[in-house]
């Protein structure tokens, strides 16, 4: 699928998220508003967890949505391709550690993500981590087939559209006409065609991270091409202004900063 994998740059950006692991789990810990107010509700509604489930974290960095999964009465396996997100995500593991295994797999590389098996899984998900992955074909042809037949894989991104390298976030205020209202608004400059960038997740990181922008055809179409189906999709967005009138998401309540999708493997 066009504009979907970018293996030459695998190993470099699994070394940068070994260098920013451990920053990055002290500056979000059990998660920051971004996680509390749009991702974590948006994925949970999509997941339909049910208790006792076998669930499957990809790029689970420091644990803490395998947690929040265990919490909920799941039996989580959760994976990822940086050795030090792992360390962090088992020192903060103490409550219903029993439910949860992390492994060391390279989410880029087929022969390892076959260890996963066939039909072992109820679901799947995968939080804010597809766009910081640099080949996602391995990934989903093995989600397809370690998922049971009518089971689901959820995924949440910066949203395509209007949360990328190619946009950027607007304040305008006439004070010549009208009563000076102010307006927000998001200017996209580039959509379809879009590098590899690297850039910031969060001011202060160690360095800065690869994002691999794709296109909504190039997204959902690799899920799509990997054997699985579309079949539900949120668009969450900041529901309370912030007090401050800066160009910052929570004042932007009408454009969405975060995409999650359901995904279901064919079956009863």
């Amino acid at each position: 699928m066009e504009h979907a994998d970018f293996p030459d740059l695998a190993e470099e950006s699994r070394h940068i998220w070994d260098r920013n692991a451990r920053w990055w789990d002290a500056k979000m810990g059990e998660g920051n508003d971004w996680h509390r107010l749009l991702i974590a509700p948006a994925v949970e509604q999509l997941l339909e967890l049910q208790g006792g489930e076998r669930v499957l974290e990809m790029a689970c960095g420091n644990g803490q949505f395998a947690r929040r999964l265990a919490f909920l009465g799941a039996r989580v396996v959760a994976c990822d391709s940086s050795a030090a997100f792992l360390e962090c995500a088992r020192r903060r593991t103490s409550e219903h550690a029993e439910r949860i295994e992390y492994r060391l797999i390279d989410l880029t590389v087929e022969e390892q993500l076959a260890a996963f098996g066939a039909g072992e899984f109820d679901a799947a998900v995968c939080n804010m981590a597809l766009m910081d992955i640099a080949s996602i074909t391995p990934l989903l042809r093995a989600l397809r087939r370690t998922i049971k037949a009518g089971g689901r894989f959820v995924f949440s991104v910066p949203h395509p559209c209007f949360n990328t390298n190619g946009t950027t976030l607007l304040v305008e205020r006439d004070d010549y006409q009208g009563d000076g209202t102010v307006t927000f608004t998001v200017r996209v400059r580039q959509y379809r065609n879009m590098a590899p960038q690297k850039g910031i997740g969060i001011v202060g990181q160690p360095q800065p991270h690869y994002y691999f922008h794709r296109p909504l055809h190039s997204l959902l179409g690799t899920c799509f091409a990997a054997g699985m189906v579309l079949d539900g999709l949120e668009e969450p967005a900041f529901a309370t202004p912030s007090a401050n009138l800066a160009p910052r998401w929570d004042n932007f309540g009408e454009i969405p900063p975060v995409l999650v999708a359901r995904l279901r493997v064919p079956g009863p």
